[in-house]
C-alpha cells in the first residue's frame, strides 16, 4: 500500500523532509539530481517539488515529481497551485499525479507570475482560496493533503487573526498536515501552533527551515514570507556581512541550533528548503539528534 506523509506523521517520530525547485537549465537539473541523490542517503520521510511563481513551472515539476517516485527510493509530494489554472486544469493535473501513483499533494493558492507580493487574480474558471483547492483533491480521490502556514501570517492577510481563520479554513476543508513558510526564530513557529490549536485545529504543522549561506537568503527570505529578517539575528549577520565564510559558518550554526530547539518543542517534523544544494542540509542535520527512524 501507498505510503502517505499522514503514515509518517502517526508514527509518533519527527519527519525529515527536503524541498526541491524544477531546474531552468542543463547544469541546473545536473545539480539537483546530484542533491536529490545525495539527500536520499539521508532517508527522508517525503520531498516536495515547488511550483514556480504563476505555476510558470507546472509542466517541469509534474515531470520531475513524477521520475522521483519512478526512480528513486524516494515518496515525492506534488505541489499544486490555483494560480492561472481553470478547473478543469486542475483536474486533469491531479489525474495525471493520480495515474502515476502519487497521491501526496500539497494545495497552495500560489503566488502571482512576475511579483510574488502583487496583486492575486483568480483564473476566470479557477478557484479563489487554497481551501478551494483542498476540497478538490478530496473529491477527486483519497489524497494525503499539505498546505502552507504562514509564522508571521501570510503578506496578504490584512491581520495574524485573519490569517489564523484562513488558515482553519483550510484544515476544515480537509488538510491532514502543513509545512510553513521558512523562519528563523523558533518563539514565531511556537506563537503560530499555540494560535491554530487556540483556534481548534491540531493537524500537524511542520517548520520549514532555510540555512543562511549567504546573505541573499536573508533578502529572499523577507520578500517570500513578507516579514521582516528577525533584528537580533539580522545584526549577527551584519557583523559579518563581508566574510562569505563567516557567513556560511554563522548560518550553519543557526540552523542547528533552531532545529534542535523545533525537535525539544515537539515539531512533529523539519522540512528543509534545499534550493538543490545539499551540503548545507547535510552539514545540520548531522548536527541535529532526531528520534531513531525506520
Amino acid at each position: 500500500m501507498t505510503r502517505t506523509v499522514r503514515d509518517c506523521l502517526a508514527e509518533g517520530r519527527p519527519t525529515l523532509s527536503f524541498e526541491f525547485f524544477p531546474p531552468k537549465t542543463a547544469q541546473d537539473e545536473r545539480r539537483l539530481w546530484q542533491s536529490i541523490r545525495e539527500l536520499e542517503s539521508l532517508q527522508p520521510s517525503f520531498v516536495s517539488v515547488t511550483y514556480g511563481a504563476g505555476g510558470t513551472t507546472r509542466d517541469r515539476t509534474i515531470e520531475i515529481t513524477e521520475r522521483i517516485f519512478a526512480d528513486t527510493t524516494l515518496m515525492p509530494v506534488a505541489h499544486l497551485t490555483a494560480v492561472n489554472h481553470s478547473i478543469a486544469e486542475l483536474r486533469a493535473i491531479v489525474g495525471r499525479f493520480a495515474d502515476a501513483g502519487i497521491v501526496n499533494m500539497l494545495a497552495l493558492r500560489g503566488d502571482p507570475p512576475g511579483d510574488p507580493n502583487g496583486e492575486w487574480i483568480k483564473h476566470e474558471q479557477g478557484v479563489s482560496y487554497a481551501s478551494d483547492l483542498v476540497r478538490l483533491l478530496r473529491a477527486h480521490g483519497d489524497f494525503c493533503i499539505g498546505v502552507a502556514a504562514f509564522p508571521y501570517k501570510h503578506p496578504r492577510s490584512p491581520s495574524i487573526e485573519a490569517d489564523t481563520e484562513m488558515f482553519v479554513a483550510k484544515c476544515r476543508a480537509g488538510a491532514d498536515y502543513a509545512i510553513t513558510q521558512m523562519f528563523f526564530d523558533a518563539d514565531d513557529y511556537l506563537r503560530l501552533r499555540e494560535r491554530v490549536v487556540a483556534a481548534g485545529c491540531d493537524i500537524p504543522i511542520i517548520p520549514g527551515i532555510m540555512p543562511v549561506t549567504n546573505m541573499n537568503t536573508i533578502v529572499r527570505s523577507e520578500q517570500l514570507s513578507g516579514a521582516a529578517f528577525p533584528a537580533a539575528l539580522g545584526a549577527k549577520f551584519d557583523a559579518v556581512a563581508d566574510d562569505p565564510a563567516a557567513v556560511r559558518e554563522l548560518g550553519i550554526h543557526e540552523a542547528i541550533r533552531l532545529a534542535q530547539r523545533l525537535v525539544s518543542e515537539g515539531a512533529p517534523g523539519l522540512h528543509f528548503i534545499t534550493m538543490n544544494f545539499s551540503k548545507a542540509t547535510r552539514e545540520v542535520l548531522a548536527e541535529v539528534s532526531l528520534p531513531a527512524r525506520v
